[in-house]
């Protein structure tokens, strides 16, 4: 099993060492698509490149030590050396038996994030903005760039609907786990007798597809502008700048009205309508994979969710997790603080994708 293995990785390491070769060749420059795929190909392939290359480096440490065995004068030294080496194999074992799992295609994307608020009235929609505030906080933190395209609001400050593009660096890795339903237990603002009230809100998150992924016939397009709603001043009432975009084989609507300019918000409308219909595609392509994703998101109502924020205990619940690891700081979370949670959702799903490659 560990040669099969080690097999695979020689092959990985090998196809590295060539994409490396061919981007530094003038000549890929010359098409920016080729140049992307490679060079998104290349850095995804690095990683298990340097694991085995530092595993066979290992090995070699190993029995470079051994033909030292047989010195009295460093005898000892070669047996420290033998079990650092031994060590440091058995470390990268571990770690290359879960760069092998097959890759998620997305994980590099960028991602469009949907938030809505579900059943419980107003108290939903000031937690639609909570959770809209606590990805905007982690975005920042992850150094990620967040966009809003569309957003509506209440008076009392809560969110009907939110709809935001996040790009960076692992956007679409680690905020997938994020698409389900959130369910809130605190006593609401609006709550005058002060008991406690159960709420939801609705979290949906797609890869953002690029123009060489999913082609948008122009003519199956309706777009209609609309004036701003909501706060803007006096610019709301005298440009239409608003873009709807109907996709009429579907029926799917975007639409983007947070910029002023109507060629901006008919970019972003066009990037959101864009991963929809991306999204689509892959679902008809792995129906378990729609499910899986309709079965996260549910309705909205409270009890479907992944998750449980508790305010009046100070934690928030991902039900995905088992023992103690499921609970969180709420201040912690609400302020930005996903990493913990994630970190253990990706934990998680790696040993059940590994134990699943192995037949367990």
């Amino acid at each position: 099993m560990l040669d099969n293995m080690l097999d695979k990785l020689r092959a990985v390491a090998n196809r590295q060492e060539a994409l490396v070769s061919q981007l530094e060749d003038p000549a890929t420059y010359a098409d920016p698509d080729l140049l992307r795929r490679l060079t998104r190909e290349q850095k995804e392939l690095e990683p298990v490149a340097e694991a085995y290359r530092a595993y066979r480096a290992a090995e070699e440490r190993e029995r470079s030590a051994r033909e030292l065995l047989e010195d009295p004068e460093l005898r000892e030294m070669a047996q420290e050396e033998i079990q650092s080496a031994k060590a440091e194999m058995d470390r990268l074992r571990e770690e290359m038996k879960l760069l092998l799992l097959p890759r998620d295609p997305n994980d590099s994307r960028n991602v469009v994030v949907e938030i809505r608020g579900g059943v419980g009235g107003e108290e939903a929609m000031l937690f639609a903005a909570d959770l809209f505030r606590m990805y905007a906080l982690y975005a920042e933190s992850r150094g990620w760039r967040l966009e809003v395209v569309s957003r509506s609001d209440t008076e009392l400050g809560g969110i009907k609907e939110a709809s935001f593009l996040v790009e960076g660096e692992g956007a679409w890795s680690r905020l997938k786990f994020e698409s389900g339903a959130h369910r809130v237990q605190r006593v609401p603002v609006t709550e005058s007798s002060g008991r406690i009230q159960t709420s939801a809100a609705t979290v949906a998150v797609l890869p953002e597809a690029e123009e060489v992924d999913f082609t948008i016939d122009p003519g199956d397009l309706k777009i209609d502008t609309f004036r701003s709603s909501g706060a803007g001043g006096q610019h709301v009432n005298k440009t239409e700048s608003a873009i709807r975009i109907t996709h009429l084989p579907t029926g799917v609507v975007v639409e983007c009205q947070d910029e002023r300019s109507q060629y901006k918000n008919k970019d972003r409308a066009m990037k959101i309508l864009r991963s929809k219909l991306y999204e689509a595609e892959q679902a008809k392509q792995d129906a378990a994979i729609a499910a899986q994703r309709k079965s996260q998101v549910g309705s909205g109502d409270r009890s479907e969710r992944i998750r449980t924020y508790n305010f009046p205990q100070g934690r928030v619940t991902d039900h995905r997790l088992n023992g103690d690891v499921k609970n969180f700081s709420i201040d912690a979370v609400m302020a930005g603080g996903l990493d913990p949670i994630i970190d253990a959702l990706i934990t998680a799903d790696q040993a059940a994708r590994l134990a699943e490659s192995q037949g367990e």
